[in-house]
């Protein structure tokens, strides 16, 4: 993959009578290094998950149920970006090793976070930091 920075993929979404179709990663796209493991996490309204950094792993996220804000610092603790992830704005978010982030629940209801990681989960390569190590106005 590469020089990778974090970036957002529009995802394709096919509307179907029965139930519409929600894309989420395809093999020969440039975002897919290698697989790791899948899964799921819900987060709560208004609820704010964070801080890590993975080591080794790319996180491609992707919220099929709800909205959840994603908010990205580097390294020297300076803002990259902030993206609201889900049903209104159907993206995949990848996030390669050594960035810090948090996100929060922006729904009324609870969200759903797939997080399609090149890695399998190991608490060793994870860095994590309270919620106030960053000086961020969550909603």
């Amino acid at each position: 993959m590469g020089n990778l920075s974090i970036y957002t993929t529009k995802l394709k979404t096919v509307a179907c009578e029965a139930g519409n179709i929600l894309h989420v990663l395809k093999k020969d796209e440039t975002s897919f290094s290698s697989f790791g493991e899948a899964y799921f996490s819900w987060i709560n309204a208004s609820e704010i998950k964070g801080w890590k950094k993975h080591l080794k792993m790319t996180s491609n996220l992707v919220v099929p149920i709800g909205t959840v804000k994603f908010v990205i610092y580097d390294s020297n603790h300076k803002l990259i970006t902030e993206e609201s992830v889900g049903e209104s704005n159907y993206v995949r978010l990848t996030i390669p090793p050594n960035y810090w982030f948090a996100f929060q629940g922006l729904s009324t209801k609870p969200s759903l976070i797939l997080n399609i990681a090149n890695i399998k989960h190991s608490e060793e390569e994870i860095e994590r930091l309270p919620l106030n190590s960053f000086k961020f106005p969550w909603v």
